[in-house]
C-alpha cells in the first residue's frame, strides 16, 4: 500500500482551502470528502446556505453551494484526488497513520482534520425543510440575517446563553425587532451579556419569550410563526415571525478523535498557539473542528491554509518532500 504525503478529511471551506494549499505545494493530496448519507457533508454547512453576502470577492453575494463547487474545481484543478466516503476508523498511535472507511484503508504521513461542527438543531420536521430550503429558519444569524427576508421583520431567536443574545444583538440591527425564546424564566448568558441584552429590551429593540420551547415551526414556504409552549403551564400559542435562528450551540464532529487527541470541554480539537497542530506530531486541525468562536466560511478557509503550509513544513522537516 502506497502512503500519501497528506490526507484531509473533510471537504468544507476548511478542508478544500487545505486541499488547494496542499496540491499547489506538490504533496498531491487526497481527500475524504464524506457522503450525503453518511456523517459529513460534502461541501460542509455552505451547503444548507442560500445566500452568502460577506465572502470576500462577491460583491453580491453567492449561493453557498454555488461556492463550495468553485472551490472544489478550483482543488481539483491543482491536482487534489476526493474520495466521496466517510473516515470510519483511525490509528494515529504510529505513523504512518491509518485511515479506514467503508470501502478502503489508506495510510498517510500527515493528517488535516477539517470535519468541522454541526449546529444544534430541534429536529422538528418543519424547521429542517425551512433550513434546507431557504424559507427562513438558520442556525447562524451572522451568516444569514442581514438577508433581505428579515429586514424590519418580527424575528425570533432560540436560547439563553452568550451566543443567543449574541446572535439576537447583531439581528436588531436589520430586524424590526427581535424576541428571544428560552425555556427559563432567566438567562444563562455572562453577566456582561445580560446587560447588553436588558439594555437593547429598554431601548424596545429585543423582548424575551421566558419559560417557552419552540415544538413547531409554521409556514409552508417561508416560514409565518412559531409555535410556543409554555414549559410551566403547558398551554401553546402560535407567535408570528418572519425569522427563526437557534443559537442553541455547536457540536463538533470529533467523535473520531475522542481519546485520541486532545479536546477542550466543548469536544473541540485543542491546537498549539500560533498554528493548526494538535497535540500528535502530523495531526493537523481547520476549521470549525477546532473553533467555536468565529465559525465562519472565511476563518476556515484561513485556517485551512495554515493547516497545509503547516503540514508541508512539517512533512518537509520529517524529509518527506
Amino acid at each position: 500500500m502506497a502512503t500519501e504525503k497528506v490526507v484531509i478529511i473533510g471537504s468544507g471551506p476548511a478542508g478544500l482551502t487545505a486541499c488547494i494549499y496542499a496540491a499547489r505545494a506538490a504533496l498531491n493530496p487526497l481527500c475524504f470528502e464524506g457522503y450525503n448519507a453518511g456523517g459529513l457533508i460534502p461541501g460542509g454547512q455552505l451547503m444548507f446556505t442560500t445566500e452568502v453576502e460577506n465572502f470576500p470577492g462577491f460583491p453580491h453575494g453567492v449561493a453557498g453551494p454555488q461556492l463550495m463547487e468553485a472551490t472544489r474545481s478550483q482543488a481539483e484543478r491543482f491536482g487534489t484526488r476526493f474520495i466521496r466516503d466517510d473516515v470510519t476508523a483511525v490509528d494515529l498511535s504510529r505513523r504512518p497513520f491509518t485511515l479506514r472507511s467503508a470501502e478502503q484503508t489508506v495510510q498517510t504521513h500527515a493528517v488535516i482534520i477539517a470535519t468541522g461542527a454541526r449546529a444544534n438543531w430541534l429536529n422538528l420536521e418543519n424547521e429542517q425543510r425551512l433550513a434546507k430550503s431557504g424559507g427562513g429558519v438558520s442556525a447562524c444569524a451572522v451568516c444569514d440575517g442581514a438577508m433581505p427576508i428579515y429586514r424590519n421583520q418580527d424575528l425570533v431567536v432560540i436560547g439563553g446563553g452568550d451566543s443567543a443574545v449574541e446572535e439576537g444583538s447583531y439581528l436588531t440591527k436589520f430586524a424590526k425587532k427581535v424576541y428571544l425564546a428560552h425555556r427559563r424564566s432567566e438567562l444563562r448568558a455572562s453577566k456582561a451579556m445580560q446587560e447588553r441584552f436588558f439594555r437593547l429590551v429598554e431601548e424596545g429593540k429585543m423582548s424575551p419569550l421566558w419559560n417557552s420551547v419552540v415544538v413547531d415551526v409554521l409556514g409552508d414556504a417561508m416560514i409565518t410563526g412559531v409555535r410556543l409552549k409554555d414549559v410551566k403551564t403547558g398551554a401553546t400559542r402560535d407567535f408570528p415571525c418572519k425569522g427563526l435562528f437557534l443559537a442553541i450551540g455547536h457540536t463538533p464532529n470529533t467523535e473520531l478523535f475522542r481519546g485520541v487527541l486532545e479536546t477542550d470541554d466543548k469536544g473541540y480539537l485543542r491546537t498549539r498557539p500560533g498554528g493548526t497542530c494538535t497535540s500528535l506530531d502530523g495531526v493537523f486541525a481547520a476549521g470549525d473542528v477546532a473553533d467555536h468562536v468565529y465559525r465562519q466560511a472565511v476563518t476556515a478557509a484561513g485556517t485551512g491554509c495554515m493547516a497545509a503550509l503547516d503540514a508541508e513544513r512539517w512533512l518537509a522537516a520529517q524529509g518527506i518532500e
